[in-house]
């Protein structure tokens, strides 16, 4: 199974990716691909959500080369730290290999979850999620393997798209929306700003819990407490 997997990978399949268990703690490496089989191994992640000065947030269309959710539409960027990478510094070095930018990131917060895509492998991670605000999105330039597309939306789009088409949207991307109200405090200001806004929209949480249902029929994700 994991040798044919690795034709269907964009990328590096035989980069190994941090083992972790349940409280984040390193147990381990593996191959990329062996991680992201139908029952998965718990892995250490991130996602990185980039909004504009208006607070619209920066959506990407994985490219349809990826072996899992091709197509599907999620966060500014996810990828995996490196050994000697927190998640800060794993997200600051991912986001201008893929986009072509940087910008500030402060880290918020972590989950864990387990989601199986199809017949052909899984997500199992620890994630943690980052936000930035990109004040000149003239740079952007995507890398094609990663991302097919990119659009700038808004908080009463994403909430109108989650519950008339939650398919189109991958699943980590949604857990990762639903906590922005367990973010940490110790950020910036323009961060906090836009974390307010979007945490205190009581439709757009409902949303969030009704999309989530769809992806996670057994309820498999879970705040991580630092």
């Amino acid at each position: 199974m994991a040798r044919v997997l690795r034709g269907l990978y964009s990328g590096d399949s035989m980069e190994y990716l941090i083992l972790v268990d349940s409280n984040d703690k390193q147990i381990g490496t593996e191959e990329k691909v062996k991680c992201h089989l139908p029952n998965g191994k718990l892995h250490r992640a991130f996602t990185i959500f980039l909004f504009n000065r208006e607070g619209k947030l920066l959506l990407t269309q994985r490219s349809m080369s990826k072996m899992l959710w091709p197509g599907d539409w999620d966060g500014t960027v996810a990828s995996h730290p490196r050994q000697s990478e927190n998640y800060i510094s794993s997200a600051e070095r991912r986001l201008p290999e893929e986009l072509g930018v940087t910008c500030k990131l402060d880290y918020l917060y972590k989950f864990e979850y387990h989601v199986p895509y199809k017949d052909i492998g899984s997500e199992n991670e620890v994630c943690g999620t980052l936000i930035g605000i990109l004040d000149d999105p003239t740079g952007i330039k995507l890398v094609k393997d990663e991302i097919s597309d990119i659009r700038w939306v808004s908080l009463e789009q994403v909430s109108a798209e989650i519950i008339n088409s939650p398919q189109i949207f991958c699943p980590w991307m949604l857990v990762a929306l639903y906590f922005l109200s367990e973010s940490s405090q110790n950020i910036n200001d323009r961060h906090k700003e836009i974390i307010n806004k979007w945490k205190n929209n009581e439709q757009l949480r409902n949303n969030l819990e009704k999309s989530l249902e769809y992806h996670f029929p057994d309820h498999k994700w879970e705040l991580k407490k630092e």
